[in-house]
């Protein structure tokens, strides 16, 4: 039966111990999915969004990238790690939604998940803030991994 990692036996928050874990290549791929209304996307020119700031995807990616190697100061019971690739790339899905991936990668003791998860939720809150002079319309409809791999086990969404 599973149980909780980050709860020990006396049900106190704990951070995992990785020092028995075999070290080996991990990667994950996180999504989050913003949901722009017409008057934001009636500015998309080129693929991307210009404002007085600045190009909205361009900012969006090095902000999820810089959140992703952060996220062990973010989040509690994270590990910190030195992520050796972080990638992110932002489309329009067929919906006309903004899809944001965030790939990241190392070679270590535990995987990335939590890193790429936040790379994509960072990247998709810069989204909203750099076009919510236009509308507060905007929703981030979801953020969730895709796939995992390394680890004991591998994971793949259908």
């Amino acid at each position: 039966m599973k149980d909780f990692t980050h709860i020990n036996d006396k049900g106190k928050a704990t951070i995992v111990d990785v020092s028995e874990k075999n070290i080996s290549h991990r990667t994950a791929i996180a999504r989050s999915i913003v949901v722009l209304p017409d008057e934001v996307l009636a500015k998309l020119n080129s693929g991307d969004i210009q404002t007085k700031k600045g190009s909205v995807f361009q900012t969006a990616i090095i902000a999820g990238i810089m959140a992703a190697k952060k996220t062990g100061e973010l989040i509690p019971l994270c590990h910190p790690l030195g992520l050796e690739n972080c990638k992110i790339d932002i489309r329009l899905n067929e919906q006309n939604e903004v899809v944001i991936d965030c790939a990241a990668s190392i070679t270590a003791k535990t995987g990335v998940e939590m890193e790429a998860l936040v790379g994509a939720s960072i990247a998709a809150l810069t989204v909203y803030d750099m076009c919510k002079a236009l509308s507060h319309d905007i929703v981030i409809k979801e953020t969730r991994l895709i796939e995992k791999t390394g680890g004991k086990n591998d994971f793949k969404r259908s």
